[in-house]
């Protein structure tokens, strides 16, 4: 495989974490630029991984620091907004500053993370940002910068911020009140989508495409709280909330310090993650099950979860 030098934003959170240690290993030099560095203690520990603090609104400066890079990926994301216009600056100002930069520093290979349900006609801000995001980078394929787009699924694993919250969450309470409950959702695990990103570097037949990472198999929302639950031994009570008290739970959690959740989230999940296609043949993999996979990331053996608690919905 070709050793590539690789320049990613975005890189210090969970999917980032995750695709720089499989990168890594896989011999390719990587530059991660951050705003601030300390946030990324937890990869200090890879020899010659190069960390470099950066102003990422800054068309100079990324093009200062793509001189020289044999691709960038770009998974910058935020899933709520802590001022109006953080959505439109990480989601569509970003990107396309990414994709002047790579012009202007003669970089000519490009990912980018959208998301599944992104669309300049969404129903959330999330989407549309997101949609608006992903129709720039698409639009700036061509012979000199190759493009290849990720639209995943809410995506599971070790040190998610799914899963692992609703685990959280579950401590606290007998009786659970769940809004969106009936919403479906096809989660995929984080190593396959690392994978696909790694697969995709040197790879011509995914450049100018774009592609769908869903697992195997489709939930409801409520179904994978009950598992989480159950996964961790807790006797909950889900009490699945209709869309009026889904949608004020969701202000609730708002007006928290910490945002969980937001109406801009309820009306997300409005729109199920679901793919319309199988997961891509390209990649020459099949996406793994959560059954098999979330244990792990949830601090419970796979031996010791009731594979057969979920029963699946169908799309």
């Amino acid at each position: 495989m070709e050793k590539r030098k690789i320049c990613i934003l975005g890189g210090r959170g969970f999917v980032g974490s995750h695709l720089i240690n499989r990168l890594y290993k896989e011999g390719h030099r990587i530059r991660l630029l951050t705003r601030n560095p300390q946030l990324s203690k937890h990869l200090f520990v890879l020899p010659n991984l190069e960390i470099v603090k950066a102003d990422l609104s800054d068309p100079a400066t990324l093009a200062q620091q793509f001189a020289g890079m044999d691709a960038v990926i770009n998974l910058s994301g935020i899933l709520h907004e802590n001022k109006k216009g953080d959505f439109e600056r990480t989601h569509v100002e970003l990107p396309r500053n990414v994709v002047n930069a790579c012009r202007s520093a003669g970089v000519g290979r490009l990912l980018h993370m959208s998301a599944l349900g992104a669309s300049p006609e969404g129903l959330s801000n999330y989407q549309k940002s997101k949609g608006r995001g992903e129709a720039l980078v698409r639009a700036a394929h061509s012979d000199e910068l190759r493009v290849t787009i990720f639209r995943p699924s809410v995506i599971f694993g070790q040190g998610d911020n799914f899963l692992n919250l609703f685990g959280e969450l579950l401590k606290w309470t007998p009786v659970f009140p769940l809004g969106s409950a009936e919403a479906k959702i096809q989660p995929v695990f984080v190593g396959d989508v690392v994978r696909a990103f790694a697969a995709s570097l040197n790879d011509p037949a995914t450049f100018g495409q774009s592609y769908e990472l869903c697992g195997p198999q489709v939930y409801t929302l409520q179904q994978l709280v009950e598992y989480v639950a159950a996964t961790r031994g807790y006797k909950r009570t889900i009490v699945p909330l209709g869309e009026l008290f889904s949608f004020f739970q969701a202000w609730a959690f708002e007006l928290m310090p910490v945002k969980m959740l937001t109406r801009d989230t309820f009306n997300t999940l409005k729109s199920d993650a679901v793919c319309n296609c199988p997961f891509p043949e390209v990649f020459g993999f099949q996406p793994l099950s959560l059954e098999i996979e979330a244990p792990e990331s949830l601090s419970v053996a796979p031996s010791h979860h009731p594979r057969s608690f979920i029963a699946t919905t169908e799309k």
